[in-house]
């Protein structure tokens, strides 16, 4: 894989502001040729994007990745991820009200795709509908979605857990979408997720159902 857009290129900063907010730059920079996400990820971007905001935002948005085509299982680099990411954010960011809600509702999306994929059904059989199995399925889940990052899950409760990620590009509240989207998919009520980011690529979040 090549790396896509990496610092210096405007596809891969967009709108200064609102990378330097989640440090766009240097999470391009951390990454090597071999971390990668599923086309479907992308796919999802740009939908999102699509159906928000139009057809012009759409091609932006597949633009600013470099990529003119996507392959729903195919592994591209995690950099144009966060080229496009960066781009979808600018786009969303005044409807949804600033680029961390823009960013949950990715995160969201990217849970719906995944759980729609032959992936995601076995996870959802794996789960049985229980919260609890769910988050620990996703540790394995992830290795399929993504090449890079290491995730563990700390139980606090019956209802409650700490999930951690480590090595992960996205920033906290992204993955914020994507758990509570998976909780919610297995009839988890009430979920709580909230996020910290412990360094540029570790984050943490306490989750409660």
């Amino acid at each position: 894989m090549d790396r896509g857009p990496v610092e210096g290129s405007s596809r891969a900063v967009g709108r200064a502001d609102e990378s330097a907010a989640w440090h766009l730059t240097e999470r391009c920079l951390a990454a090597t040729p071999e971390d990668g996400a599923r086309g479907m990820f992308f796919q999802g971007v740009v939908g999102v994007v699509g159906f928000l905001q139009g057809e012009e935002a759409q091609a932006k948005c597949l633009a600013a990745s470099g990529l003119k085509e996507l392959n729903a299982a195919e592994l591209y680099p995690v950099t144009r991820f966060l080229a496009m990411a960066a781009e979808a954010t600018r786009l969303l960011g005044p409807q949804l009200g600033d680029w961390e809600q823009s960013l949950r509702h990715i995160g969201t999306q990217a849970t719906v795709d995944f759980l729609a994929s032959m992936f995601g059904r076995e996870l959802m059989q794996a789960a049985a509908r229980n919260p609890r199995r769910m988050l620990q399925h996703m540790i394995e889940n992830y290795r399929v979605a993504v090449s890079y990052g290491d995730r563990s899950v700390l139980w606090t409760g019956d209802n409650s857990a700490r999930f951690v990620m480590r090595r992960d590009f996205m920033p906290a509240p992204y993955h914020e979408g994507v758990l509570q989207a998976a909780l919610e998919a297995v009839g988890a009520q009430d979920v709580q997720v909230h996020g910290r980011q412990l360094s540029l690529l570790d984050t943490e979040y306490d989750v409660s159902w």
